[in-house]
C-alpha cells in the first residue's frame, strides 16, 4: 500500500470532490472546510455506521439530539466558563501564537504530551529542549497564559451580559442535563448509555493539519451510565468496542495504538482515560478518547441546578448518582484516518499507475457504479438498471470516456463494484460485475446483482 502525505491528500480530495476550502471564491476562511458530493456521503456513512453500532443496534443505548445553544449556567456548572482553556504562548520575535503543549507534542512526535503540566513546567520544557518557534526559528517566548476556547454570542436584540450564550464546545453536557428526562421516558435501567452526534465549536489557538483540528467540528459521543464500582469494567468494555469499530470502518490496525493516561495526565475527575491514536503523516495523534468520568458531571449539575439527578436502583431501592464512561470521537478525525488508511497507488507491469481508495463498502460514498459499455447502444438499459439499484444502495452512473477510464475513475473515489451493461445484457440479461480491489470480473444475471452487493455490504 502506497502512503500519501498531507498536501497530496488535500489536493486529491479537492480534485475528486470530497473536501473544498470554505468560502474559496472569497479567498477562503482559515480552518473552514466544505464537504463536496463525495465527502458528504462519506461523512454521513461514517455517522450512520457509528449510530448503528452504538445506538440503533445496541441493546444498552438510546439516542439524543440536544440544542447547540444552551443556558449559560450549563457551562458555569460544567466548569467550561471558568477553566476551559489552553496554554497560549507567543514568540516575541515574530509574534506568532501557539499552544505550548502542542509545540512539545509536535517536537517529540507524540512521545511527550503537555497534559497535566503546569504553565511553568511547559515553558521550562520548551527552553530546556530548545524547541524553537516553528515560524521564525527564534527561542524567545512570552510567559504562558490560559486562553478560553468558548465561542461567545448573544441571544436577542440587546447585547449585554444577561444575553450572553455560548456555542457548545462539546455535545456531552446536553446528555448530562437530559439524563433524568431520558431515563424516565425510556424506562432504562442501569447500565445504559445515551448517544449523540452533533456540531461543537472551539476557538482553537492553532488549528491545523487540514481537518484534524478545526474550530467547527462534529462529535460522536456516548455517555454510558453505570453503578459505582462497575465503571472500570465498563471502561475496559468500551475501550475494546471502540478499537473494534475503527477496524470495522476500515482503519488500518497497524496504524492504531492505545495510549493510557498516567496519573499525572488524568483529569481530576477521571479514574481511567485512554486515547486511541492513529499514525498520521505527522506522527501519532489522538483519534478517540475513552474516559471514566466518575459522577463528576451529574454531581456538578445537581449542585448547581439544585435538581435531584439521582437514580433510584430498583434492585435494592438505593439512590445514587451513576458513574459515567465516555467514548468521544470527532467525525472529521475518523474520516481523515479512514482516508489515509484507504489511499493506495498501484503500478502495473507497464508502468501505469492506478489510484485506488480502498474504502470499506459500509462507508464508501457509492456502493456501485453502473456503466454502459457503449453509450449509444446501452445507455437506456443502463439507466433503467441504475434507477432500480438506487432503491437499494447509493449508486453512481457514468457514461463519459472509455470503459477503462471510467473504471479508474470509480477506483479513485472508492466505489467497491462496477456493473457494466453491454450487448449480452440486452440479449440475455447478464451484466459484468467488477471488483475494485482485485479487478476481477464475473458475469451475473441482473436479478442476482442486488443480493450479491447487499451481502458484500
Amino acid at each position: 500500500m502506497s502512503k500519501i502525505n498531507l498536501d497530496g491528500l488535500v489536493a486529491f480530495l479537492k480534485e475528486q470532490g470530497f473536501i473544498f476550502q470554505g468560502s474559496e471564491i472569497y479567498g477562503g476562511l482559515a480552518n473552514s472546510w466544505d464537504y463536496g458530493p463525495l465527502g458528504v456521503e462519506l461523512k454521513r456513512n461514517i455517522k450512520e455506521a457509528w449510530w448503528d453500532k452504538f445506538v440503533r443496534n445496541n441493546k444498552y443505548n438510546v439516542g439524543l439530539d440536544s440544542a447547540i445553544l444552551m443556558n449559560k449556567e450549563v457551562w458555569v456548572a460544567s466548569g467550561h466558563i471558568g477553566s476551559f482553556s489552553d496554554p497560549l504562548i507567543d514568540c516575541k520575535k515574530c509574534h506568532s501564537r501557539f499552544r505550548a503543549d502542542k509545540l512539545i507534542e509536535d517536537f517529540t512526535h507524540g512521545k511527550v504530551v503537555g497534559d497535566g503540566m503546569s504553565n511553568e513546567e511547559l515553558k521550562e520544557f520548551l527552553v530546556t529542549n530548545q524547541i524553537k518557534c516553528p515560524t521564525c526559528g527564534a527561542l524567545d517566548y512570552t510567559d504562558i497564559r490560559q486562553f478560553n476556547l468558548m465561542f461567545k454570542t448573544h441571544m436577542g436584540v440587546i447585547e449585554d451580559s444577561k444575553t450572553e450564550v455560548y456555542l457548545r464546545p462539546e455535545t456531552a453536557q446536553g446528555i448530562f442535563v437530559n439524563f433524568k428526562n431520558v431515563q424516565r421516558t425510556s424506562r432504562k435501567k442501569l447500565p445504559f448509555g445515551i448517544g449523540q452526534i452533533g456540531k461543537s465549536f472551539r476557538n482553537e489557538i492553532t488549528p491545523g493539519n487540514f481537518i484534524f483540528r478545526t474550530r467547527e467540528f462534529e462529535q460522536m459521543e456516548l455517555e454510558f451510565f453505570c453503578k459505582p464500582g462497575t465503571e472500570l469494567e465498563w471502561f475496559s468494555y468500551w475501550r475494546t468496542f471502540c478499537m473494534d469499530f475503527l477496524k470495522y470502518v476500515g482503519i488500518n490496525e497497524e496504524e492504531l495504538r492505545y495510549r493510557d493516561h498516567d496519573k499525572k495526565e488524568l483529569s481530576f475527575y477521571s479514574n481511567a482515560t485512554t486515547d486511541i491514536e492513529f499514525n498520521f503523516p505527522w506522527g501519532f495523534g489522538e483519534l478517540w478518547g475513552i474516559a471514566s468520568r466518575t459522577n463528576y458531571d451529574l454531581n456538578a449539575h445537581q449542585n448547581h441546578s439544585k435538581q435531584n439527578l439521582e437514580y433510584l436502583d430498583p434492585d435494592d431501592n438505593t439512590r445514587y448518582l451513576p458513574y459515567v464512561v465516555e467514548p468521544s470521537v470527532g467525525v472529521e478525525r475518523m474520516l481523515l484516518s479512514i482516508l489515509f488508511s484507504a489511499y493506495d497507488e498501484e503500478t502495473d507491469e507497464n508502468g501505469n499507475t492506478r489510484v485506488v481508495l480502498r474504502l470499506k463498502p459500509v462507508v464508501a460514498p457509492y456502493k456501485v457504479a453502473v456503466l454502459p459499455l457503449i453509450k449509444k447502444n446501452h445507455a437506456d438499459r443502463a439507466k433503467s438498471i441504475y434507477e432500480n439499484y438506487s432503491k437499494y444502495f447509493s449508486t453512481a452512473y457514468d457514461d463519459s470516456a472509455n470503459i477503462g477510464k471510467r473504471y479508474r475513475r470509480q477506483d479513485a473515489i472508492g466505489t467497491p463494484f462496477c456493473v457494466t451493461i453491454d450487448d449480452e445484457t440486452i440479449q440475455n440479461s447478464t451484466v459484468t460485475v467488477r471488483d475494485r480491489d482485485t479487478m476481477k470480473q464475473k458475469k451475473m444475471l441482473i436479478e442476482d446483482v442486488i443480493p450479491y452487493i447487499l451481502e458484500k455490504l
